[in-house]
This record gives structure tokens, C-alpha cells and sequence, in this order.
């Protein structure tokens, strides 16, 4: 009995003696935690990817303007350029040939007994008081300059070749070249010849490249609104902010016709009576 209980002992023994047991032994601990360490890693890798999923699924909105969104973020609001909108009242319109014939009135000024069809839209304040004037975007000041008809202008460069005018100035705060940012003061409203009607206003206008836009219907509006609005085309007779020297010119030149008209006039009567001298001249020859 003795005998058989040891057998096995021997043999579990002999196979210790053998110079391969250990490093095989060795080898498959370390097989099994390798397999171990690359299990957990690719477990690890998982999880988080489903997380993320998860969460992504959980706060997904499908919005088709998502893309869009940042650019809007960035864009200005385009804002009326006085500090209390509440108080400014528009007193000249902008004309509009689809407006109805009340709006198509209240955007006419009259100078000089001559009807202008009005590229912009006069601004003021109750009983006529003076204000500040603001920028209505950020820019540049493109041009400060003083008009016989329209007082002091002052005009700012945008992004994306648009222009804003501010005309009808008292005083003039900026230079040309100065950065201003959407709020700044330019100016304060004053007088101007062309609006006199209106006392003491500011006359604004919205352009971009060479067309000209309803500065109403931009207010409080992002820029890139101006790509999708109606515009209409700039023309000298419609322009109140840059052709004001024309115009006085132009009356000049009225003026200067009646005196030419009589010129014409006593050429004619010349011409008329020099037939009546040719006979005359004849019959003398002949005696």
C-alpha cells in the first residue's frame, strides 16, 4: 500500500526534475497575462467610445442651420444710429416705386421748388432736440467732408463692401482713418440746407458696392441680411449724399438758359430782318 501512494509522489516529483517544467510553467503565466493586459486595454477602449456615443444621442438636436450658426454668432445687428430708438422718431422715408403712396409722399424732399426722391431716412428727436450720433456698425471712417446742402458727412467702410452715411452732422467727433466700433459717437445731429424742414436731424443711409438699401427695413437685422433684401440702384438724380455739388451746378446752369435762350432769340429776329435789306440793296444797284 505503502508502495502505491508514493508512485505518484515519484512521478509528480520526476516531473520537477525536468529542466522544462519551470520555464513552461513560466511561459504560460506570462501568456496568460498578457492576454489579461490586452483584454482590459481593449475594454477600456470601448467603454468611453460608448459613453460618448450614448451622450452624443442623448443631446442631439437635428438642426439643418447647425453649420451656420458660429458665422451668425459672429455677424453684427445692424442698429439704428441714435441711443434711445425708443424716442427717435423717422421723419423722412426712404422711397420705395412698391411702397404705397403715403410712404412714396413722406420719402420726397422738396428744395427749390424740385422733388428728391430721399436714399435714406431723416432721424430726430422729440421737440427737435439735439442727440448723439452712433455708429451703426464697426468700421472705418472712410470720409469726413462738409456739403453746402447736406452740412457735415461722415462715411464708414464695413466688412463686405458696405458703407454706412451719416449726414446733416453738427459736430464731427472722428477723422478719416479713425477705427470706430458699433456704439461709438461720430457726431451730433445738426441743420442742414437740404432738410431744413426738419430742424435739427441726422440723415442715414445703408449701401453696399452701388446699391442702396431701406435702412428700416435693416434695423436690428444681421449684415448678411443685406445680401438677401431688396436694393435699388444708385442713380445721380436719386443721389442725396454725393451729388449735392451737382445739383447746385445744375441750377447754375438753369439759371445761365433764359440768358441764352434771348441770345438765340435776337440772332433770329437779325436773321429774319436781313431778307427785307437784300431788296433794298438790289434796287439800289440798280439805279
Amino acid at each position: 500500500m505503502k508502495e502505491e501512494n508514493k508512485a505518484p509522489k515519484k512521478g509528480w516529483q520526476s516531473i520537477f526534475r525536468k529542466k522544462w517544467f519551470f520555464p513552461a510553467v513560466y511561459l504560460t503565466i506570462a501568456a496568460i497575462l498578457l492576454a489579461v493586459v490586452v483584454w482590459y486595454q481593449n475594454m477600456d477602449n470601448q467603454l468611453p467610445q460608448a459613453g460618448d456615443d450614448q451622450e452624443l444621442s442623448d443631446n442631439y438636436n437635428p438642426n439643418p442651420h447647425e453649420d451656420a450658426q458660429p458665422v451668425m454668432e459672429n455677424q453684427e445687428v445692424i442698429k439704428m444710429p441714435v441711443a434711445d430708438q425708443e424716442q427717435a422718431e423717422i421723419v423722412t422715408k426712404f422711397f420705395d416705386y412698391n411702397a404705397s403712396q403715403e410712404d412714396q409722399e413722406s420719402a420726397l424732399i422738396l428744395h427749390n421748388n424740385r422733388y428728391y426722391q430721399s436714399t435714406g431716412v431723416d432721424i430726430v428727436y422729440p421737440d427737435g432736440e439735439a442727440f448723439d450720433v452712433l455708429a451703426a456698425l464697426s468700421g472705418s471712417v472712410m470720409e469726413v467732408k462738409e456739403d453746402p446742402l447736406l452740412g457735415n458727412v461722415v462715411i464708414l467702410s464695413h466688412d463686405n463692401d458696405v458703407t454706412t452715411y451719416y449726414a446733416s452732422l453738427g459736430e464731427v467727433g472722428v477723422e478719416a482713418g479713425d477705427e470706430v466700433k458699433q456704439g461709438d459717437v461720430i457726431g451730433t445731429a445738426g441743420e442742414n440746407n437740404f432738410g431744413k424742414n426738419h430742424g435739427t436731424h441726422v440723415h442715414f443711409e445703408i449701401r453696399k458696392a452701388d446699391q442702396v438699401f431701406n435702412p428700416e427695413a435693416f434695423f436690428n437685422q444681421p449684415v448678411s441680411k443685406l445680401d438677401e433684401g431688396k436694393s435699388e440702384d444708385v442713380s445721380e438724380e436719386q443721389d442725396t449724399s454725393s451729388t449735392s455739388s451737382e445739383e447746385v451746378d445744375s441750377e447754375n446752369v438753369d439759371e445761365e438758359q433764359p440768358a441764352e435762350n434771348e441770345n438765340e432769340n435776337d440772332n433770329e429776329n437779325d436773321n429774319e430782318d436781313s431778307p427785307e435789306d437784300t431788296p433794298d440793296s438790289s434796287s439800289d444797284s440798280e439805279e
